[in-house]
């Protein structure tokens, strides 16, 4: 059940603002979707970016805040003696450019309901005009913000986590814990949200202080670590700047699968297929997901993409989703993934560190370190390392062949997604090698080695695997523009 929030985190808005929090608080407490919804739970798998972590976590629905736990984590004489965490924020507003365009499919259909009533050709009130009068009560100001379910994800998540690893996240280590964040707010408000939900671990049923009072302290910005893509010239100039890098994204929204639901959905809305494109039926399906996470209700929106034919558009939808995800941020480009070797060295040097610790018998200076960004921080990290890696890439002409496909950006990346290095000291090591050892956790499940599939590794097997990324990749480099620029990396 979502939560009221006990208190405001901004003290001065626009009055419309103001109205527009209330009314969503209001959503938030009373209009819960119902939990057998089939049109719900029919396009729930298809949101990509914009999935809802309980959805691609069904552990977790029977209680989100209980301490369920992968039976493959490593238990016994071995102690976790540092966490390190790369957290996606929560759920989040959709950004302002997108607003804009729902605006647009809005005014579309209000159009058309003023030249014809808003009644179909049997006489009975069509699902356009529906749309028309749906109360359109996204806002300019909201523009990708933390909404207050989000912050409910970083509150339970941390609940889960100090329930799991309780010796990491002792009161004792609380003031030793480490936080870093995106500059971005809803990264910022993620990482307060979430020191909440630990105090409320700490000090059940207190309220909270301000997170400056905390003992901890506040989260430390730091962009060139988790938002690097924007300090990559390399990556700003051949690929965010580059009108062709996403060739395939667009040449699947000209494509026959994309212009089949194109022609179906302007046959549901009653308006002119040459009215609508493939970037409006994105919104739509987007404003379905968005109204699911943020009120936790089935608005109209989802009704767009019938029951019988759900299954068949989320599919076409998802693809288009995770054909942009990897293109931009995974394996489509080289310099999507090299881009990220200054976060993955700073991972390894925070073990390193913990390592040389234990080893001197020293206590770890920093047990936890959590790192608050976004998919596009965790997604080239994760291709850095070699996960979900297809063995032909995504593109516009093999939807059907990738059907089946490892690059699923919503099962990888949904809201809340965290990626978790688990460095352990075993007591009874037989040789030096083996008395440390990592485990890595994606969505809070073990994740298995990209290179052995194994849950475990030595921590010394572990560096020497990646010790080209370690070694040899320096961000100056890899950022740098080439005297003639190119993309000839394409996979």
């Amino acid at each position: 059940m979502l939560r009221a929030p006990r208190c405001l985190l901004w003290t001065s808005v626009a009055p419309a603002a103001a109205l527009a929090a209330a009314l969503l608080s209001s959503f938030a407490r009373c209009s819960l979707l119902e939990p057998r919804d089939p049109v719900a739970s029919s396009l729930s798998p298809y949101f990509g970016t914009k999935t809802r972590y309980e959805d691609v976590s069904p552990g977790l629905l029977a209680g989100t805040e209980a301490p369920w736990r992968d039976p493959e984590l490593l238990e016994g004489t071995c102690t976790p003696v540092q966490l390190v965490a790369l957290i996606r924020h929560g759920t989040r507003y959709p950004t302002a450019k997108q607003i804009r365009k729902l605006r647009q499919l809005h005014g579309l259909l209000q159009a058309r309901g003023s030249r014809d009533g808003g009644a179909s050709s049997t006489g009975s009130r069509d699902l356009g005009a529906a749309l028309a009068d749906w109360p359109l009560w996204y806002a300019d100001w909201m523009d990708g913000q933390l909404v207050e379910k989000g912050r409910q994800d970083m509150r339970q998540l941390a609940l889960r986590l100090a329930s799991l690893f309780p010796t990491l996240f002792s009161l004792e280590n609380y003031g030793r814990l480490r936080l870093i964040t995106s500059s971005k707010h809803r990264c910022v408000d993620s990482g307060a949200a979430f020191l909440q939900g630990l105090w409320q671990h700490y000090h059940p049923g207190l309220p909270p202080p301000d997170i400056a009072d905390m003992e901890c302290g506040p989260p430390r910005v730091n962009d060139k670590l988790m938002r690097f893509f924007d300090h990559c010239e390399k990556f700003l100039t051949e690929v965010e700047r580059n009108a062709t890098a996403l060739y395939h994204v667009e040449a699947f929204k000209t494509g026959p699968e994309m212009q089949n639901i194109l022609k179906k959905v302007a046959a549901t809305l009653q308006v002119p297929v040459n009215d609508l494109n493939a970037d409006l039926i994105q919104v739509a399906f987007f404003t379905c997901s968005f109204d699911l996470a943020i009120k936790g209700v089935k608005s109209p929106w989802c009704d767009v993409f019938d029951i019988d034919d759900a299954k068949k558009k989320g599919e076409v939808l998802e693809y288009l989703n995770d054909l942009k995800q990897y293109w931009k941020r995974g394996y489509g480009y080289t310099i999507n993934s090299r881009s990220s070797c200054t976060l993955f060295q700073d991972i390894f040097q925070h073990l390193d560190k913990a390592v040389e610790q234990k080893q001197r018998s020293q206590p770890v200076s920093s047990p936890v370190i959590l790192q608050f960004g976004h998919a596009e921080t965790l997604l080239p990290l994760l291709s850095l390392m070699g996960y979900f890696k297809d063995k032909e890439p995504l593109t516009a002409y093999n939807y059907k062949e990738q059907m089946h496909r490892k690059f699923r950006s919503g099962h990888i990346v949904p809201y809340a997604s965290n990626l978790i290095f688990v460095l352990y000291h075993c007591e009874n090591a037989k040789t030096p090698k083996e008395q440390f050892q990592v485990q890595m956790l994606l969505n809070e499940k073990v994740l298995p080695l990209a290179y052995s599939q194994e849950t475990v590794s030595f921590y010394e097997d572990l560096k020497n695997h990646y010790k080209d990324i370690l070694q040899s990749c320096q961000t100056s480099e890899e950022c740098e523009l080439a005297k003639a620029n190119s993309t000839s990396d394409e996979l």
